[in-house]
């Protein structure tokens, strides 16, 4: 049963955050506690059909305690094809309150773990360390899906006494790597591990970065930066490690990329709450970039509401390349179309990455190369945004994708991916991609009138040119794809590379 509603202000948003709560448990006051003693208390509720994304717990904390350990349990009834079962995501907040800013946040496993523990020197992968202080903490439920007869909990809590261990204070990696100066970076931004719901240590997801040739990676958890501190001893001169989260709402998943070590973004939001626009707002000030992932995947929640109004980049290939993606693709050249159409200089630059959970997911399939001016957080970011970048399937396709006007011996006449060749609109202008790694493999040249070229399969040795003229008044853009011989009709085959566009033309 709900009962009373605690309410709060984010930055940058227009209503009050409603948190329903839950009915919830006291502890004795721990006075007479010797080191060691344990007190332990259980709560059972009920969720209904129908129930608010996120319950709180209210568990009263007194002092005195060096550890908290919660499990959880919840029934899976029987339900009708094509119903969705029941499904309850957990996580913790401490005495400093469920506030939208994240002040008292302490982890999130969503469904992955049954039980967590936290103490001031050690805690559950994608829980924070640190003193366990009294007052009132929120174990925060997520009933994810509930079946028709509702959902019966059981949370188990167990409290022990005596002197907190000694904290350490975090160390995150470095925001630098040894470069090679301005050069195109391997990397992918869209990893999990068991800090979430991955089944990768952090060391395990580093040494899958650097077996597939990549420069950096991103941390990406679902709804927690606890990982932030773990990932300082796996960077290295050959890896540049950033930071962030998965920010998993109900409404779509957003990846919070680069951003600065310990932001907590919150999660708990739909479109219709008029949310959105200040958390994104609030992962910029943070220096990450807002990056929509999978838009068009078909589990609960995974579709993105949100729109693209807010968007840095979109990842239009998540894993290996599926129907979905093929939607977020179209989706995706639909918003180069509306850009040129109204004559905007803003657009939206396209990734990929391998959203790898466990094996046999492949870190860096696919992998995204951008053009970076060094191995900083700070250039691979802004190639990003700038949309200086293709996606690969494997560190063997490489690819070079230029546009040159007529007479174009001239650098200045010669421009490449995310990047404007300023010629009058009936200059004729050479389109050239050089391939490789890409054996048997065909090439379209996309443009905003749809595709208006499709090669032959490049030879056996997987190295090819395929080269095509225009004019800016046939062609405001063209990008690149390079896809697999499918042997089904007409079909376009599975993706091995894409490339962001290049626009052709004075503004």
């Amino acid at each position: 049963m709900i009962r009373a509603n605690r309410r709060s202000r984010s930055p940058g948003t227009t209503g009050a955050v409603t948190a329903p709560t839950l009915g919830g448990v006291t502890f004795a006051s721990g006075a007479g506690a010797t080191d060691g003693d344990q007190e332990t208390r259980t709560i059972r509720g009920a969720l209904p059909a129908g129930s608010p994304d996120y319950v709180y717990v209210p568990v009263e904390v007194p002092s005195g305690v060096r550890e908290i350990r919660v499990s959880y349990t919840y029934d899976r009834p029987s339900v009708p094809a094509g119903t969705p079962g029941n499904a309850l995501d957990i996580g913790v907040f401490d005495e400093r309150g469920t506030d939208p800013d994240g002040r008292g946040f302490r982890g999130w496993s969503g469904g992955a773990r049954p039980e967590f523990f936290l103490r001031a020197d050690g805690a559950t992968p994608g829980y924070v360390p640190g003193p366990v202080g009294p007052g009132t903490w929120y174990v925060a439920l997520g009933p994810y899906t509930v079946a028709p007869q509702g959902l019966s909990y059981e949370l188990t809590v167990t409290l022990t006494y005596g002197a907190p261990g000694t904290a350490v204070p975090p160390v995150y990696p470095p925001q630098r790597a040894e470069g090679r100066g301005r050069d195109w970076y391997r990397g992918d931004c869209h990893i999990h591990s068991w800090h979430s719901d991955g089944r990768r240590t952090p060391a395990g997801v580093a040494a899958g970065a650097r077996a597939a040739g990549l420069d950096f990676i991103n941390s990406s958890e679902h709804n927690t930066h606890a990982s932030h501190p773990h990932w300082a001893d796996l960077a290295g001169d050959d890896l540049l490690i950033m930071l962030g989260e998965e920010v998993t709402t109900r409404n779509g998943h957003v990846l919070a990329l680069g951003t600065e070590p310990g932001t907590f973004v919150d999660w708990r939001y739909r479109a219709r709450d008029n949310r959105w626009a200040g958390v994104a707002r609030d992962i910029r000030r943070a220096g990450g970039l807002v990056v929509p992932a999978h838009p068009h995947a078909t589990c609960v929640g995974c579709g993105w509401k949100f729109g693209f109004g807010e968007a840095d980049a979109v990842e239009v290939w998540n894993g290996p390349f599926t129907p979905d993606d093929e939607v977020a693709l179209a989706q995706w050249d639909n918003t180069l179309v509306a850009s040129v159409r109204e004559g905007r200089g803003r657009w939206l630059p396209a990734m990929g990455n391998s959203d790898a959970h466990r094996p046999p997911d492949a870190v860096g399939m696919p992998q995204t190369v951008v053009l970076a001016d060094d191995l900083t957080r700070e250039a691979v970011l802004a190639g990003i945004r700038a949309g200086r970048s293709y996606v690969a399937e494997s560190r063997k396709v490489s690819l070079r994708f230029t546009a040159t006007g007529d007479g174009g011996e001239d650098e200045d006449e010669r421009t490449g991916i995310g990047e404007r060749l300023h010629v009058d609109r009936d200059t004729p202008v050479t389109v050239r991609l050089e391939a490789s790694g890409v054996p048997r493999c065909t090439v379209r040249f996309v443009t905003d009138q749809g595709v208006l070229l499709t090669s032959a399969p490049l030879p056996v040795s997987g190295s090819g040119i395929v080269e095509w003229r225009t004019t800016p008044a046939h062609a405001a853009y063209v990008r690149a794809e390079v896809r697999h011989e499918t042997a089904v009709g007409p079909l376009p085959g599975v993706m091995a590379a894409l490339t962001n566009p290049i626009f052709l033309g004075n503004e």
